[in-house]
């Protein structure tokens, strides 16, 4: 297993109610411990688009979901992480090819790196 903890499936798990509600009563809502994703999308909605910029970059500039294919791409998106959160060292904020926040491409590799280590430790 990798570093990362896998989350428990559901399934064969009682589910319950986070009020106590019994399964078939008007309002039961099954869902106490579950992950909520509204959370993450729905706060970072600012921070989100502009990820989902630097990826529509990317897609247009090589081809949609190529990134899954880059050989050493854990490496790579890692080397492309750090280049940009040195370059907002010096001050930099914007990309000068993309005229997006190095924070966001920043976070665009992040994710690549965590998606591929997610992939790898899956397959």
């Amino acid at each position: 297993m990798s570093t990362f903890e896998r989350i428990e499936p559901t399934i064969g798990k009682i589910e319950t109610d986070p009020n106590g509600l019994p399964q078939h009563v008007s309002g039961a809502k099954m869902d106490e411990g579950k992950i909520r994703p509204s959370l993450v999308l729905g706060s970072f909605t600012r921070a989100l688009t502009k990820v989902c910029e630097v990826g529509t970059f990317g897609a247009n500039k090589y081809t949609d979901n190529g990134w899954l294919d880059v050989a050493n791409g854990k490496e790579r998106y890692d080397d492309a992480m750090v280049r940009h959160w040195l370059k907002l060292q010096t001050g930099e904020v914007l990309d000068p090819e993309t005229k997006i926040e190095h924070q966001a491409h920043l976070a665009w590799n992040a994710l690549a790196v965590l998606e591929k280590m997610m992939r790898d430790s899956s397959g």
